[in-house]
């Protein structure tokens, strides 16, 4: 695949194995796909922001320290949700009294480490899902559910260019394909 062809929907061994070759490109495209998964993760552990920043940088620092020996192109989300995971667990851990232990202060880190990784694997794939709608479904879809406050039928149709009484049927049209792109991929 050319560097020309490379989007932030190419599959992850595209843009691992770009990345590998050199291509900054892809490498910007690979932070761009994934940054939202890797910022999910301290928000889920409810780190203050700058302890967010530093696991964000963190988590890519050793993601390109270790491109080369990424067995699994493919499992990259998942590394980068365990490694967001690990560096965020460490940070909780720190913030122990001393001498104390985790399951004192904090409830089974490692049940609450499976949901964060869990509920980090659905919105990265909700995201991806969305980025494969076409763009008046992806369009919609966002000013509906996603856009604070959400937008209304008359604010949808007036941007889109559609009658107020279509966006609906529309919106029900495009929520079923957001769920068959969702199922087909997890």
């Amino acid at each position: 695949m050319g560097q020309g062809r490379l989007t932030v929907a190419s599959s992850d061994e595209a843009l691992i194995t770009a990345c590998r070759a050199g291509n900054q490109a892809a490498w910007q495209l690979l932070v761009e796909k994934y940054q939202r998964l890797v910022y999910s993760v301290p928000a889920k552990y409810r780190l203050l922001p700058e302890d967010a920043a530093d696991v964000f940088q963190g988590v890519w620092v050793d993601l390109y320290r270790d491109l080369d020996r990424l067995e699994q192109p493919n499992a990259v989300r998942g590394w980068l949700i365990t490694a967001a995971s690990r560096r965020c667990l460490l940070l909780k851990k720190r913030w122990l009294p001393a001498g104390s232990e985790p399951s004192d202060t904090i409830p089974d880190l490692r049940r609450d480490a499976e949901q964060i990784r869990l509920e980090a694997e659905r919105d990265q794939l909700l995201r991806d899902a969305l980025h494969q709608l076409p763009d008046r479904c992806r369009q919609m879809i966002q000013m509906l559910f996603f856009d604070t406050p959400p937008r209304t039928y008359a604010d949808v149709a007036r941007e889109l260019g559609l009658a107020e009484g279509s966006i609906g049927f529309i919106r029900g049209r495009c929520l079923k394909k957001l769920r068959q792109l969702m199922e087909l991929h997890g």
